[in-house]
């Protein structure tokens, strides 16, 4: 082989591994996705979701979005106090706003590092705890978003400060 052909080749392999790299460094960057504009409170509750399956919300009235809020039993204060322990020591999880009444954390998929939002909002006159849970990317979410809620609510009916479910 001559020596320009040689380089032509060599200039073809980094050609070809970079755009690979950059292809790889720009999937991987770009999988968690934007933080919503629409988060936060809507007056006593919080927002519903949209027309994908990937969210769950106590403010949805569909069978495929409905979650119930947390049923608080006993001092509203210990029943925050518990969720924030529980959410916070969750794993690949970040809480990014912890203000008077409001929760919010981003939980990262182990594989994809895809971020789902989840947002927790005191109803001191209900005596509920508001929730949403809502993948930013994708349409499906294997039930992910329901089971976390779920299991967040389970945490807390062990620890005696919520009902096993809102109508309790």
């Amino acid at each position: 082989m001559t020596r320009n052909a040689d380089r032509i080749r060599k200039t073809g392999q980094r050609i070809f591994f970079g755009t690979i790299l950059l292809g790889v460094l720009s999937f991987a960057l770009g999988c968690g996705g934007k933080t919503p504009d629409d988060l936060g409170a809507k007056g006593t509750t919080l927002g519903g979701c949209p027309s994908s399956p990937n969210c769950v919300s106590s403010a949805a009235d569909d069978e495929g979005h409905a979650i119930a809020a947390l049923a608080i039993d006993g001092p509203e204060e210990a029943a925050w106090a518990v969720l924030r322990e529980v959410v916070s020591g969750g794993e690949r999880v970040s809480v990014e706003t912890d203000s008077e009444g409001y929760l919010y954390a981003v939980y990262t998929s182990k594989l994809m590092g895809y971020n789902d939002d989840v947002e927790f909002l005191a109803n001191s006159a209900s005596r509920q705890i508001e929730v949403r849970s809502a993948s930013r990317v994708g349409y499906g979410d294997g039930g992910v978003n329901r089971d976390r809620i779920e299991a967040i609510r389970s945490a807390l009916v062990g620890r005696g400060v919520v009902r096993s479910g809102a109508d309790d």
